[in-house]
C-alpha cells in the first residue's frame, strides 16, 4: 500500500494520541517507523538522525501539529533492526523519550507535499554526514569509499584501576552518548576488565574514542583505556551479563549463565572482580555521581547524568555469580614467605602499594605464613591479583584470600614476638584521600620504580648512591624534565625493586622530606 501524504495528514487530524496507544499492537515490520511523541521545535535531522546508524534514510515525513514523524528506511531489514534496537533503550530527542513503531504503510510517497524539498536536503546532509566517507580529523578515507585502518565501528575498552564494579550496563550508558551502541561484549584477559564494543557507526566510534580515552569512570579511578579494535563486527552469542546484541531480542541468555535481575546486574563485574563492600569504609567510599575527577561530561552534548554504585553493591553481602563466598572478605593469606627475612612491616609496605593494611599476622608456628586484613575486599582483590607468584626475599609467594574475615591482635601477656602488628592509624597509608592521585597510579610489580618527594636540593648521584648502597643494582636513572620531586630508576629485575621498594619506601631525605617509592609502568 503507497501513501499518499496529504491522505496521511486528513487521516492523522482525525486521531488523538489515546488512538495510537491503542494501535500498538505489533504490525507486520515494515520499512516505514512510526515515531511519537515528537518535541514540536525538532528539526527535520535530527529526526533523521535516529534511522540513519541502522542505514540509509530515504524518506520523512513530518506532521508537527500531531507531535507525528513518519520516517522509511532503504530496506526493511535495516527498519527492524532499528526497531529491535530502540525497544531495549528508549530514543531520545531534545532530552525527550520518542516512541517507534512499524507504520501500516509500505512506502512514502510526499512528492506533491509542501516543505518536501527541505526534507530533501536534510536527507542528503545527514546520509552524507553517515555515510563513513567523511575523512575523519587527522585521518583520511579510502579513495573507494571503504574504511581506512583506525575507523573500525568496534572500539577495545580496558578499565585499569578498577577499585569499583564496571557493568555492561555502566558501559552502554557512558558510551550511548556518542551513538547507536549495537553490542557489547565483557571479559576479564591479563588480570584486567576488557570489552569490546560495536556502534552503528565509525564516527560514533572515533568521537568516543577522542571524548573517553584516558578518563576516570569513578573520581581518581576505574580508568578507561580506548582503542580501536581490528574486528569490523562483533558476533554475539547470548544475552546475559557479559554479553549483549541490542539489536537481537531473541538471543538465549547461555547454558549456566542465566541473565540476572536487572537490578543486581550493575553489582557484578567481570570474573574476579569483587562487589564492592561499601559500608561506608573510611575514606574509601565510592564517589557517587561524575565529580570533576570522574567522567565529567558538562562540556558534551546530552551530559552524562550521574553514574551511581547501586545499593546491592554497596552491601557487600554478596558474591558474584559462580565463585565461592569467601571472596568478599578482606584478608589475604600470604604463604611460601622467606622466614628468615620478613618482617610484618614489610608485608605492611608492600600491600601498602594496592590498598592500605590494617593489620598484619605472622604465623607463631608457621612463620612461612601470613594474614594481611586490607581496608575492604577489593583492595584485597586488587593485592592479590598483582602479587601472587612473585618472588620475594627469593622465594615465590602465594597469595590468596583467607577465610578470616579479620586479624586478632593478641591479648594482653600473650607472647607474640612482635609477629602481629596494627597498622590501621599508620600515616604512611597510600588510599585515605578520597580522589587521591595514587588511585590512578597503580601498576604491577616492576624493575623500574616511580620516586618521589624527592628535595629540590637531592642530586641523581645521591639516589643512585641510596640505591646501590644498600645492595640493588641501579641500570638506569632519570629526573623528570617538568618536575624534579619525581624520578625513575631502573633496577637490576622486578624482585630486587620489590625489595627495594620495601626497604626505601618512607626514607628520610633530609629537609623534611621522606621518599615516596612505587612500581612504574614506564621504562627508562
Amino acid at each position: 500500500m503507497s501513501l499518499q501524504g496529504r491522505k496521511l495528514q486528513t487521516k492523522t487530524n482525525g486521531t488523538d494520541d489515546k488512538t495510537y496507544k491503542g494501535e500498538r499492537s505489533p504490525c507486520d515490520p515494515s520499512r516505514v517507523l512510526h515515531i511519537r511523541r515528537v518535541p514540536i521545535e525538532v528539526s527535520e535531522a535530527e529526526v533523521i538522525s535516529l534511522g540513519v546508524p541502522f542505514g540509509k534514510v530515504t524518506n520523512l515525513l513530518m506532521l508537527k501539529g500531531k507531535n507525528q514523524a513518519f520516517i522509511e528506511m532503504a530496506s526493511e531489514e535495516a527498519a527492524i533492526t532499528m526497531v529491535n534496537y530502540y525497544t531495549t533503550a528508549t530514543p531520545h530527542v531534545r532530552n525527550q523519550p520518542v516512541y517507534i513503531q512499524y507504520s501500516n504503510h509500505r512506502e512514502l510517497k510526499t512528492d506533491n507535499l509542501p516543505n518536501q524539498g527541505r526534507v530533501q536536503a536534510a536527507l542528503q546532509a545527514v546520509n552524507a554526514m553517515h555515510s563513513g566517507n567523511m575523512t575523519l580529523s587527522g585521518t583520511a578515507t579510502a579513495s573507494d569509499g571503504g574504511m581506512m585502518p583506525g575507523q573500525s565501528p568496534v572500539l577495545r575498552l580496558i578499565v585499569e584501576n578498577l577499585y569499583y564494579p564496571v557493568s555492561l550496563e555502566v558501559l552502554h550508558q557512558i558510551f550511548s552518548k556518542f551513538g547507536t551502541v549495537l553490542k557489547i561484549i565483557t571479559f576479564t584477559k591479563n588480570n584486567q576488565f576488557q570489552a569490546l564494543l560495536q556502534y552503528a557507526d565509525p564516527m560514533n566510534a572515533h568521537h568516543a574514542k577522542m571524548a573517553l580515552d584516558g578518563q576516570n569512570i569513578y573520581n581518581g579511578c576505574c580508568t578507561l583505556r580506548v582503542e580501536f579494535s581490528k574486528l569490523t563486527s562483533l558476533n554475539v552469542k547470548y544475552n546475559n551479563d557479559k554479553s549483549r546484541d541490542f539489536t537481537r531480542l531473541d538471543l538465549p541468555s547461555g547454558d549456566g549463565q542465566p541473565t540476572l535481575d536487572p537490578s543486581m546486574q550493575t553489582a557484578f563485574g567481570a570474573p574476579g572482580i569483587i562487589s564492592s563492600p561499601y559500608p561506608g569504609a573510611a575514606g574509601f567510599a565510592p564517589a557517587i555521581g561524575f565529580h570533576q575527577a570522574g567522567l565529567s561530561m558538562q562540556t558534551m552534548p546530552g551530559a552524562l547524568g550521574p553514574l551511581t554504585i547501586p545499593s546491592s553493591a554497596m552491601t557487600g553481602r554478596m558474591t558474584i555469580h559462580g565463585m565461592a563466598p569467601t571472596t568478599i572478605h578482606s584478608v589475604l593469606l600470604v604463604s611460601n614467605l622467606n622466614p628468615e627475612s620478613i618482617t610484618p612491616h614489610g608485608l605492611f609496605i608492600l600491600f601498602g602499594v594496592y590498598g592500605d593494611v590494617h593489620r598484619v599476622k605472622i604465623l607463631f608456628n608457621k612463620k612461612e605464613n601470613a594474614l594481611i586484613q586490607m581496608a575492604d575486599a577489593t583492595q584485597a582483590q586488587l593485592a592479590m591479583s598483582h602479587l601472587n607468584g612473585q618472588r620475594l626475599h627469593g622465594k615465590v609467594i602465594r597469595v590468596t584470600i583467607s577465610k578470616h574475615q579479620t586479624v586478632q591482635l593478641p591479648r594482653e601477656g600473650q607472647e607474640d614476638q612482635g609477629l602481629t602488628k596494627d597498622f590501621s592509624g599508620s600515616p604512611l597509608h597510600r588510599f585515605k584521600k578520597p580522589g587521591s592521585k595514587n588511585f590512578q597510579n597503580i601498576f604491577p610489580p616492576s624493575a623500574t620504580l616511580h620516586l618521589s618527594n624527592i628535595p629540590p636540593s637531592t642530586t641523581d648521584d645521591f639516589l643512585k648512591d641510596l640505591f646501590a648502597s644498600s645492595g640493588y643494582t641501579v641500570k638506569a636513572f632519570k629526573f623528570f624534565q617538568k618536575d624534579r620531586k619525581m624520578a625513575l630508576i631502573q633496577l637490576g629485575s622486578v624482585e630486587e625493586a620489590i625489595q627495594a621498594l620495601i626497604d626505601l619506601h618512607n626514607h628520610d631525605l633530609g629537609e623534611n622530606h621522606h621518599l615516596r617509592v612505587s612500581f612504574s609502568k614506564s621504562t627508562i
